[in-house]
This record gives C-alpha cells, sequence and structure tokens, in this order.
C-alpha cells in the first residue's frame, strides 16, 4: 500500500520505483539556496533516507533564496530547520543531519560508499572540488553536482550537462582549471545543473552583508527563481534516474 501522501508520486513512477525511491540513500552537501529546495522535493518525491551536511546557521541575507531562512529562523543551524521541515511532511523519514563543514580534513568521516546519491551544493571551490574527486572515486555511487547559481535571472536557461561539457559557467571553468593545474581529474563523468546566462551585478554599496560564510571574498547577487529551479532539477536527476531503470 502506498502511503497516500506519495500516491501522485507512484501513478507516474509505477510501484517497483516507487520503492526503490523509498528505500534509497542520499548524501546532501549544502543547504544553501539550491541545496534547501532539492532537499524539499527530494522529500516530497517520497525519498525518505537523507543526510544533510551544513556547517551554516540561517542569516538574514538567506531569507530571498534559501527555503529554510525565514525570520522565525535566523540564528539557528540550518541543518537542524531543514530536518524539522521535512519531518513535518514525512514524520516517518529518516533525516540525518551534520552541522560540520565538508572540506578535505573532514572528508574522511563521510562514508560515501554508504549512499546510493550524493548532491553537492557547495559554495567553497576547495571543497567542492575535494567532494567531486571522491565522489567520482566512488564506485557505487551516483553524483550530480550543481555549478553556479548566482548571478543569473532567467531560470528558464537552466541546463543539464556533463561536466565537461559545461559551458558558459565561471565555476565550471574555475574547477576544470584547477584539475588541470593540479594534474588531477574525476574518475568518472557526472552530470551538473548549470546556466550559460551572466548578469552583471549593478550593485554600488559595501561588499558586505552580514552573511559571508568559509571566507569568500565576494558576494554575488541571487534570486530564489533561480536557485530553487537548479535544486528542483537536482532532485529530478535523482528521481528520474530510478525511474529509468524500470522504464
Amino acid at each position: 500500500m502506498i502511503d497516500a501522501r506519495y500516491n501522485r508520486v507512484a501513478r507516474l513512477s509505477g510501484l517497483e520505483a516507487m520503492s526503490r525511491i523509498q528505500e534509497a540513500r542520499i548524501i546532501i552537501f549544502g543547504l544553501g539556496g539550491v541545496g534547501s529546495w532539492a532537499a524539499e522535493a527530494l522529500v516530497r518525491t517520497g525519498f525518505r533516507h537523507l543526510t544533510l551536511v551544513d556547517a551554516d546557521c540561517v542569516a538574514t541575507s538567506n531569507i530571498n533564496r534559501q527555503l529554510l531562512a525565514t525570520t522565525a529562523t535566523i540564528g539557528r543551524s540550518k541543518v537542524e530547520v531543514m530536518r524539522e521541515r521535512l519531518l513535518e511532511i514525512d514524520p516517518e523519514a529518516d533525516i540525518a543531519i551534520r552541522h560540520e563543514r565538508y572540506s578535505p580534513a573532514t572528508s574522511s568521516s563521510f562514508a560515501l560508499q554508504d549512499y546510493d546519491y550524493a548532491i553537492d551544493a557547495i559554495d567553497s571551490l576547495a571543497d567542492k572540488a575535494h567532494l567531486i574527486l571522491q565522489a567520482t572515486s566512488t564506485p557505487s555511487l551516483t553524483f550530480f553536482s550543481s555549478m553556479g547559481a548566482a548571478l543569473k535571472t532567467d531560470p528558464t536557461r537552466v541546463e543539464v550537462a556533463e561536466f565537461w561539457k559545461v559551458e558558459g559557467c565561471p565555476l565550471a571553468a574555475a574547477l576544470r582549471h584547477r584539475f588541470k593545474r593540479e594534474g588531477v581529474r574525476p574518475r568518472r563523468k557526472f552530470r551538473c545543473v548549470f546556466s550559460p546566462e551572466l548578469v552583471k551585478m549593478r550593485w554600488e554599496g559595501e561588499d558586505t552583508d552580514g552573511g559571508m560564510s568559509y571566507g569568500k571574498a565576494r558576494i554575488n547577487g541571487a534570486l530564489c527563481q533561480v536557485t530553487a529551479t537548479f535544486g528542483m532539477t537536482l532532485a529530478s536527476l535523482v528521481y528520474r534516474h530510478i525511474c529509468e531503470k524500470f522504464s
């Protein structure tokens, strides 16, 4: 018997795929403007085993684009707020949280081989590059990554492509440059969500908003219409990857 919450999903996926959806184990790195929407979409689609990773707390500057950010949640751990919300959607969901940063120094504590899927929504270039190398070296793991969602205004331009074929994205270009400079490459291909749109900022004020983390040098403008589309697309990639096996 399918839970009534997911009846409409099962009508699209079929019962076999729905069973697999509810068994799949997913880890999401980053719960910002992209990762928070991906987590919500996954649980609303019937995924019940999620691990959420983020070291940040909600800041006022997050409110314009992050699902979990409201005036009531400012100052709280993002992973805790997100877990509470997801359990309100499905109290039977298994939502593990890690209020910490993924980095080269902490990576060994993340057992990627224990998961079926990993979603990368990390902002830090160094941390993102390291996760890509580790995830693509884990044979049992299916890995999807978000490229840069800032400096975009048109959600209809969001695309999916294999990493080395992503065009017009400064973050993807910076990652490829880093890999080439260091003489390393991802061990296998992986798909990315990106947008080739690049909009110039019109900001003339001071370059601070009280929401910076991890030593970022610059604050780029971003809209929830775009970041949410990135997150929803990542969730869709996981869903369709499972359903394709039962088509």
